[in-house]
């Protein structure tokens, strides 16, 4: 079956003026019009293309690959406002649209706005959402305590940032455990520090407790080795200071460095902290 808003891997099965077709296992065919097709082929080659419809809503493949696919959440610019809808530019010929009624937020040309590709069973058209809660969902949760999980920065909040959690569930990293700028889209690494009632996931972007130490040392280690061998921090530096300059906590911070001391690796004074014999 050939997969409207994926990639797919189909053979060459005949040319023509305008292309050439393109079949799968279960003889569906698509176009692969000339812009695209390899400057060297065979019959029955087989070649990776991305399906979606055209201008006259037929399937059409093409060898580019859009900023988001089906299913996934990403991050576009809308390029124009229509009568119907809005269209945003995801790197095809077509724009993607996005009815009003999908927008969370009137959009407007020129902005940038994160939204979730979907298939309208409806129209069996792809289309874009901006009401990206509505596809998350926390009641079968796919993660536990302390795993890695990757993050969609979705939006901020009075108590913090919501984030998507392995393109799946709601997140929210709590205000106190930011330590560093976060804008809308932006994908991070992360880990879910508990799962409170209901299924809520609070996240951190830090390892947690002792997990956190040797990758926070690795990167004050790294940070010193740029600097020739000092940092104008210790631990009396301010959690402002800590975060402007590492982006981590305060709290991480101070056992990193007591880790580092005890491997003899630093000295800590009171003027910052010095790589051993670099002073």
């Amino acid at each position: 079956m050939i997969e409207l808003g994926q990639r797919n891997t189909l053979e060459i099965l005949r040319e023509t003026d305008h292309g050439v077709y393109l079949i799968d296992d279960d003889d569906n065919q698509v176009l692969l019009p000339n812009k695209y097709v390899p400057e060297s082929f065979q019959i029955w080659d087989k070649i990776d293309v991305f399906v979606y419809l055209d201008h006259e809503e037929r399937p059409v493949a093409t060898t580019e690959t859009p900023y988001i696919m089906r299913g996934e959440f990403g991050l576009l610019r809308c390029s124009q406002i229509t009568e119907y809808g809005a269209f945003l530019d995801w790197g095809l010929a077509k724009e993607l649209f996005c009815p009003f009624q999908e927008q969370a937020f009137k959009m407007k040309a020129g902005g940038w706005y994160l939204v979730h590709c979907y298939l309208d069973e409806k129209t069996n058209r792809l289309v874009a959402s901006s009401k990206t809660n509505h596809f998350l969902d926390n009641k079968d949760l796919t993660v536990k305590e302390f795993e890695e999980v990757d993050l969609i920065a979705s939006h901020p909040s009075d108590i913090g940032w919501n984030v998507i959690v392995n393109k799946s569930h709601a997140g929210l990293i709590h205000k106190n455990e930011i330590f560093k700028d976060i804008s809308v889209g932006d994908k991070l690494k992360g880990y879910v520090k508990k799962i409170r009632p209901g299924n809520k996931l609070d996240i951190v972007l830090e390892k947690i407790g002792y997990r956190s130490i040797e990758p926070n040392a690795d990167r004050i280690m790294q940070e010193l080795g740029d600097h020739e061998g000092y940092l104008s921090l210790n631990d009396k530096s301010s959690p402002e200071e800590i975060k402007q300059q590492l982006q981590m906590s305060k709290k991480n911070f101070k056992k990193a460095i007591g880790t580092l001391y005890k491997q003899r690796l630093i000295d800590i004074k009171s003027d910052g902290i010095y790589l051993k014999d670099s002073e």
